[in-house]
């Protein structure tokens, strides 16, 4: 079915360029008055040889012979920039390239037309993984004013994969400059990259000095106080991490799930949890959230008895239903029931438990993905910063 469907596709596209180049074919025969078998008459049989591949389910063999049918000038350059383009997304990208590069290689294109083709040619390098040529490529065409934007970002995105932070940052600015767009908020990223690469190394002042620079370009990034706290707390330092957490309410309160976990740990650290109690009952007063619930429900567990906790769940799930607190709250109180109770609750554990084993815990905000890992840059559609904890039942 998919094949047929191809097929149709290609024939829709090819028919009027196969036409078109027919007409060109015979209008130059009329004027030259060709004798029989010139360039009119291999026109036209090649039209029928090309036609006869469509109709035998042959595209590939068609597509070859309509592409040389037809000569690369200003009538036909944007079919031929088609064709390579429809290779490329069918992952043909050997046959794009030629395309492009024939496309580049012809006198008389138009420096507009020009810088087109050559920004086609060098999406076919990058899908090739061809990064090295592709970025020679849009190095060169940030010169043309007509598509230096489009060859800044795809630079940008060369040195994203590459992981080369610096020259990222480098043309992130130069974008700014071509579009009059802040770019802050993505640079603020490349410094957090550059700050884990340090950490991962042990280079932990390096990384704290790469997180300084992410705040002073962009204040609302949560990435980075989520990795200055991190950093500090490496260092042995939990009241600096807890500076850096408690930035992030600031910032985004959705991102609080985050940093509760490590702030019971500096608390913890620093012989001082009931500040972390006085901490999560006022982010469930002011924005509620099941994982600041479930770690009270822990700490009125431990200092109060299961019973306590228990009556704490209870209310709470009566005030913002969640699927995780019933899974907790099930569990507590099978603990303190036997027989059929018990039973019943067990039954219950195992729905909740099966409800909760593949439910995405993200979700980008940009596109819709979603996984269980928060990611700083969307897997799907690449865009920094717009994956956040879910909310509502199934979420926080």
């Amino acid at each position: 079915m998919g094949r047929t469907l191809m097929v149709y596709e290609l024939v829709w596209l090819l028919l009027p360029v196969a036409a078109a180049s027919g007409w060109f074919g015979a209008s130059r025969s009329a004027r030259n008055r060709p004798a029989a078998g010139d360039d009119g008459t291999l026109s036209r049989a090649e039209y029928f040889r090309g036609l006869n591949f469509l109709l035998n389910e042959q595209p590939d063999k068609a597509i070859e012979v309509f592409v040389e049918m037809l000569e690369v000038d200003s009538d036909t350059v944007e079919t031929h920039m088609a064709l390579g383009s429809l290779f490329r997304r069918k992952g043909e990208v050997d046959r794009a390239i030629r395309i492009h590069q024939n496309v580049v290689a012809r006198d008389g294109l138009s420096p507009e037309k020009r810088g087109e083709a050559l920004l086609e040619l060098g999406d076919d390098y990058m899908r090739a993984g061809l990064l090295d040529r592709a970025e020679a490529l849009f190095r060169e065409l940030t010169q043309e004013a007509a598509v230096r934007e489009r060859s800044l970002q795809r630079l940008t995105e060369i040195y994203q994969q590459e992981k080369d932070w610096d020259r990222a940052v480098e043309s992130a600015r130069q974008l700014e400059l071509a579009t009059g767009r802040s770019y802050n908020h993505v640079i603020s990223h490349y410094f957090c990259e550059k700050a884990e690469e340090a950490a991962r190394r042990g280079a932990l002042d390096e990384a704290l000095e790469s997180v300084g620079r992410a705040v002073d370009i962009s204040s609302q990034c949560v990435r980075a106080s989520l990795v200055e706290g991190r950093i500090h707390g490496e260092k042995g330092d939990p009241r600096a991490a807890l500076r850096a957490y408690k930035r992030v309410e600031r910032q985004c309160a959705d991102y609080l799930p985050e940093v509760i976990g490590p702030m019971n740990e500096c608390f913890k650290a620093l012989e001082r949890p009931e500040e972390m109690s006085a901490y999560l009952e006022y982010v469930l007063e002011r924005y509620g959230g099941i994982t600041a619930t479930l770690t009270l429900a822990n700490v009125k567990a431990k200092e109060e008895g299961d019973v306590a906790a228990i009556d704490f769940l209870t209310e709470q799930m009566r005030r913002r239903p969640s699927v995780r607190g019933l899974d907790h709250l099930i569990g507590l109180a099978r603990t303190h029931v036997d027989g059929q109770a018990e039973e019943y609750l067990s039954i219950l554990k195992d729905l909740t438990n099966n409800l909760l084993e593949d439910r995405p815990v993200y979700k980008c905000h940009h596109c819709g993905f979603s996984g269980k890992t928060l990611h700083w840059q969307c897997p799907s559609c690449k865009a920094w910063g717009s994956v956040k904890p879910i909310q509502g039942v199934e979420g926080e």
